[in-house]
């Protein structure tokens, strides 16, 4: 029998199975409302598409820098300026194939086999298993809504010895997002015990009230991951970008060399047009939050009524433990008997997720509403 190297054992991307499985009932013609996955129901900006079909036209395609076009980074430190009030260096910036290429560049850059990284659980489960793919072990901070499902100094000093710190705000699964002084305590706490922190603003233009503050504006140490993915809506372009300390530029260059060549070109061209589509993209939002407040509204009278503080993003984490202990098994009976697929709390959290179902409310209002329906009809209760 030939080897299978160990790296590969990891634990799947649970909700990618939920995606399968809705997908192959949706194939034996099941009418399939889709509240699982993190995917914006609208496509690109039309400006970004118009951008992409000229650069077929007039542009080569090929290679970019491994750090990618000049303009693409010029355009993002433009947007960090105009953003948050930071100026940077392009040179810091890094486009990457989608955040999941920046974790894997930050993870090897950052971290030595061995290593000890904090993040919280619940959070999004590529973290934990990228990080044990290389070797690195995750420390899981069991966070409670008293934390409101964030890291604090307190839990970070009950951890152990630990290299570094992933921190999410808005955070997957649960939107809660980290204000600026609680973000300033974790930046103080790192540099003090000289911890790598690792933000991921992937869900920054997303929040229902003020917006979320990036880390670069409280220091120029931590590394930042980001993508074109979810407030830009270009979730198959595969395209984010990093944002790098001056220490690690080079090693994530030479890294990014190797593993990818680069970023794909074409989406790049297209999402330079990105930034001047705020207004189109804000109203998607608006969309977003029109569909928190119906499900806020409705998924507490059928008995989901502990809920995280959805503060941004587009999911709300629910306890289920009144209904269920085994959130997988309760998920896979909803999808085949209502033909709503939701995410089991196992995926985020593998010690206290089998209580917890995550909803993500990126969909249309319609299929808010119809999955509400459907639930409501089979718990039997009037919601």
């Amino acid at each position: 029998m030939l080897k299978v190297a160990q790296r590969g054992r990891i634990s799947p991307f649970i909700v990618m199975d939920v995606v399968r499985a809705a997908n192959a009932l949706a194939a034996e013609g099941e009418d399939v409302l889709h509240l699982e996955v993190g995917q914006p129901a609208t496509r690109a900006p039309e400006p970004v598409l118009q951008a992409a079909k000229q650069a077929l036209d007039q542009s080569l395609i090929g290679y970019s820098d491994a750090f990618g076009l000049a303009e693409l980074r010029q355009a993002l430190a433009g947007h960090y300026a105009a953003t948050y009030g930071v100026e940077l260096d392009p040179a810091r910036i890094a486009a990457t194939p989608g955040s999941s290429g920046g974790f894997l560049l930050a993870f090897l850059a950052a971290f030595e086999p061995g290593d000890r990284v904090a993040l919280a659980a619940p959070g999004y489960p590529a973290y934990r298993n990228i990080l044990t793919a290389l070797g690195v072990e995750p420390v899981l901070l069991e966070t409670d809504l008293e934390h409101r499902y964030q890291p604090t100094p307190e839990l970070l000093s009950r951890a152990g010895p630990l290299d570094g710190l992933i921190v999410a705000s808005p955070s997957n699964p649960t939107g809660t997002v980290l204000n600026r002084p609680a973000l300033q305590a974790l930046v103080d706490y790192c540099a003090t015990e000289k911890l790598r922190l690792i933000s991921d603003e992937i869900y920054h233009g997303i929040t229902y009230a003020d917006r979320a503050t990036s880390v670069l504006e409280l220091t120029d140490q931590a590394i930042v991951i980001n993508s074109f993915s979810k407030y830009f809506c270009m979730t198959g372009w595969r395209l984010g970008w990093m944002v790098l300390p001056e220490d690690l530029v080079r090693p994530v260059e030479c890294l990014a060399q190797n593993f990818f060549v680069a970023a794909p070109t074409l989406s790049q061209y297209a999402a330079i047009a990105a930034f001047g589509c705020r207004s189109e993209l804000d109203a998607r939002v608006e969309a977003y939050a029109g569909n928190r407040s119906l499900l806020l509204d409705r998924l507490p009278k059928m008995g989901f009524d502990r809920l995280a503080p959805a503060d941004g993003a587009f999911y709300l984490y629910a306890d289920v433990g009144r209904l269920t202990n085994d959130s997988p098994a309760f998920c896979a009976r909803v999808l085949q008997e209502t033909g709503v697929a939701m995410t089991p709390g196992v995926d985020f959290d593998p010690l206290r997720g089998h209580r917890f179902v995550r909803f993500s409310f990126a969909g249309t209002q319609d299929t808010m509403a119809g999955a509400c329906d459907r639930l409501a009809a089979f718990l039997g209760t009037g919601g």
